[in-house]
């Protein structure tokens, strides 16, 4: 038998006379809900840039090849934006980090006169004083201390009275690289407060782990040190430098392997005091950061590639964090929806007669 009247108004009909039985009014309707603006999402954010160190490392008059190092990674858009350095390494390495450039550290190596760091004076300490040496780079770092300096920097020394590693990064820059460079025997050993300081070569050659502290994220190495190649050294300087270089080997040889690339100048032949070939020492150190170019081109390329793959990943977890945060103010904003309504919507929304709270 078939109904003459349609069941969608009766229903409603019915709904209406049990709403108006009850004992509490109809509430009236839930104001409405502002809805979340569409947003687009956030592009992936890029991989901090590759922050390179260069550790330079001690070897008296071989140092000038510090310089061609710098040369060519200037050159090739690797230009170190944090130096480390001992000996040597710390008086090319205060200047570098001063704001030169390479070819200004150039022309001044060029026009160094030796008489200009060189301070004679005889001592139970040492031949040189060392004077000299710290009054001409705090000249030409225009007297900022360590900390003030364009870039940053730090020089390694040795403690004398207990052989402990010092990493000076503030105070007066002159007498840090001075006391990083205090050759025993040679030069005087440096008073900074209540202690010695000598040569960092001793226990830090090549200071990869003080670039490594100072933020470096790709370290280039740059080792000048004297080997021993069966060879007696034929004068004081000499023997005295290989004798550091043998007793800093085993700690040089620890902290290297700890460096991202290691450039080896060919300046074995160049004496300690020979000032007389710091040309041919600045050619043989463009000429070995040449031949490593393509190592450190490479290092860098999978450090990029391994921080922007950490970047996706990461702007891909924030994504799906988003997202589960949408969809649970949705359901939260749905269940408020149903909970406001008013008694004939409820009995309504029973029968399925009310869309008013939909579902997200």
């Amino acid at each position: 038998m078939r109904l003459a009247f349609p069941l969608r108004p009766l229903v409603l009909s019915s709904l209406l006379g049990l709403a108006a039985c009850g004992s509490n009014p109809p509430a009236p309707p839930p104001a409405a809900q502002a809805q979340p603006a569409i947003t687009t999402p956030a592009p992936t954010p890029a991989a901090p840039p590759v922050k390179v160190g260069v550790a330079l490392g001690g070897g008296a008059a071989k140092g000038f090849a510090h310089i061609g190092v710098l040369k060519m990674l200037e050159a090739n858009g690797f230009a170190p934006a944090v130096v480390a350095g001992t000996s040597a390494g710390s008086v090319v390495g205060a200047l570098y980090a001063s704001g030169m450039n390479a070819f200004e550290l150039q022309e001044k190596a060029v026009a160094l006169d030796e008489a200009k760091i060189r301070d004679l004076q005889l001592s139970s300490g040492g031949l040189v004083q060392g004077q000299k040496l710290e009054d001409y780079v705090n000249a030409q770092v225009r007297r900022k201390p360590l900390e003030q300096l364009p870039k940053p920097f730090v020089a390694v020394a040795t403690r004398l009275e207990d052989g402990e590693r010092t990493v000076f990064a503030r105070g007066n820059t002159g007498q840090a690289v001075r006391a990083s460079s205090s050759v025993p025997g040679v030069f005087q050993p440096v008073v900074i407060g209540k202690h010695h300081f000598v040569d960092g070569g001793i226990v830090s050659p090549v200071p990869v782990d003080a670039a490594r502290q100072l933020g470096a994220d790709v370290v280039i190495a740059v080792d000048i040190s004297n080997k021993a190649r069966g060879q007696t050294p034929g004068h004081l300087l000499g023997a005295l430098g290989q004798s550091i270089a043998i007793m800093g080997q085993k700690l040089g040889q620890a902290e290297l392997a700890r460096a991202d690339v290691v450039i080896r100048p060919q300046v074995l032949d160049i004496g300690p005091a020979d000032f007389s070939q710091r040309a041919q020492a600045i050619v043989e150190g463009e000429k070995a950061a040449l031949a490593a170019m393509p190592q450190i081109r490479a290092r860098i390329a999978q450090l990029q590639a391994e921080r922007a793959q950490a970047a996706r990943q990461a702007a891909q977890q924030a994504r799906q964090q988003a997202a589960l945060a949408r969809q649970q103010e949705a359901q939260e904003r749905h269940q408020a929806c149903l909970d406001n309504r008013s008694r004939l919507q409820k009995l309504a929304g029973m029968a399925g007669l009310d869309d008013s709270c939909a579902a997200p």
